[in-house]
């Protein structure tokens, strides 16, 4: 027995080194990048990558998995954290996500989007955290404009994915996360537009582009 538990801590490690290798690929060389380059790169042969991977989109929809993975445990980390305001909630999980930002495959920064129940859950679970943000943010004050975790959603893919050929990026994605959050807490003075972008637009859009 104790020979199939290490084979299957050693797939699982390979797994997991081709799918960092690959989001660190995609982001260099784009979503076309050969799939031997990816598996090169996580120092295994292109065998092991078919294996568990038996063509690119499966290997994409296990990115955006991984990806979900990733700000779901930020989540996490964010929700044992005691005594934070509702801002700081939402300032933890965009700068959060920036740190990741290389890992971040997802349908909003171009991979075809998942439609899965699984895929739809963990959206769903991260809007349902994100709207938790917002409304302990307006029960504390810390939260003033008319937003919802669709609009962090957003900003958050805006800020996590660099401007071609623009200097230091982590520098002007954090100016714009501050200016972000320095809106929700004063609420104005620009008026913003109604009505609100829900959850289910999202989720409308991604099945017609699945």
């Amino acid at each position: 027995m104790p020979r199939p538990r290490k084979v299957r801590r050693d797939a699982e490690a390979n797994r997991e080194r081709l799918l960092a290798a690959a989001a660190a690929a995609m982001l260099r060389e784009g979503r076309n990048v050969p799939l031997a380059s990816i598996a090169a790169e996580a120092g295994l042969g292109i065998g092991t990558l078919y294996r568990s991977y038996p063509d690119r989109d499966a290997l994409l929809h296990a990115l955006e998995y991984r990806a979900y993975g990733l700000l779901n445990a930020l989540l996490d980390e964010i929700e044992n954290e005691e005594g934070i305001s509702g801002l700081d909630a939402i300032a933890r999980y965009l700068e959060g996500a920036l740190a990741v930002r290389d890992q971040m495959v997802l349908p909003l920064h171009g991979a075809p989007p998942l439609v899965s129940p699984a895929a739809v859950e963990a959206r769903e679970a991260i809007n349902r955290r994100l709207d938790s943000f917002i409304d302990a943010g307006r029960s504390d004050g810390s939260v003033h404009a008319p937003v919802n975790a669709t609009d962090i959603i957003i900003h958050s893919a805006i800020t996590t994915q660099p401007l071609a050929h623009g200097p230091n990026w982590d520098h002007i994605a954090r100016r714009q996360i501050a200016l972000f959050l320095n809106g929700l807490a004063a609420g104005g003075p620009a008026k913003v537009p109604a009505p609100l972008v829900e959850r289910t637009s999202i989720e409308s859009a991604f099945k017609q582009h699945s």
